[in-house]
């Protein structure tokens, strides 16, 4: 599902990486904040991680990248226990490693496909699966949710550009220019 850009952030409040609770790669105290609201099933958002490959690469440690879960579940069936699995790995400190595999591979969200991707990262599996089969991650994942509604998301991906939604595609050059665009630095060759 395409992103729709007719909602603003509520009054001018800034979306910005949380250190209390958001997933983040990257220094906090970096020039360029990118916040992002995904959804594993999505193959508009498994186009944005690879240019979001790409950004974190050319810009370093200049970027702080946070993902929050926004699972569309009427188009997305996967999506909501995609981001449940990736929640409960992240309770074993593994958090962007299932991120990385279950966008690498969003054609298998299956159960069998989330154990299997628990395994090769090393996770303690039977806990995985517990924290999977009781749902104790999705209040997480709700809330998540709730914070991009409040933010006017209305579709995936949706990127939060040093605190302001970013309304342009999500090409390398574009999320990189709209990061410098935000921020008093020199521009850099592309």
């Amino acid at each position: 599902m395409k992103r729709e850009t007719t909602m603003n952030v509520q009054a001018g409040r800034k979306i910005l990486p949380n250190p209390k609770r958001d997933h983040i790669q990257g220094p906090l105290t970096a020039p360029f904040k990118l916040v992002e609201y995904g959804d594993y099933e999505c193959p508009y958002c498994g186009e944005a991680y690879w240019s979001l490959q790409v950004v974190e690469e050319r810009l370093g440690d200049e970027l702080c990248f946070a993902f929050r879960n926004f699972p569309l579940v009427e188009v997305h069936p996967h999506a909501e226990h995609a981001a449940e699995a990736a929640e409960a790995a992240g309770a074993q400190g593994r958090f962007w490693e299932m991120h990385d595999l279950l966008y690498e591979n969003q054609d298998a969200l299956e159960d069998d496909d989330l154990v299997q991707y628990a395994t090769a990262i090393g996770l303690d599996v039977p806990q995985f699966v517990r924290e999977l089969e009781s749902e104790a991650h999705l209040p997480r994942i709700q809330e998540d949710f709730a914070s991009g509604v409040r933010a006017g998301v209305r579709g995936t991906p949706t990127f939060f550009v040093n605190g302001v939604r970013h309304e342009g595609d999500y090409e390398p050059d574009t999320l990189i220019a709209a990061l410098e665009a935000t921020v008093d630095v020199p521009a850099r060759a592309h």
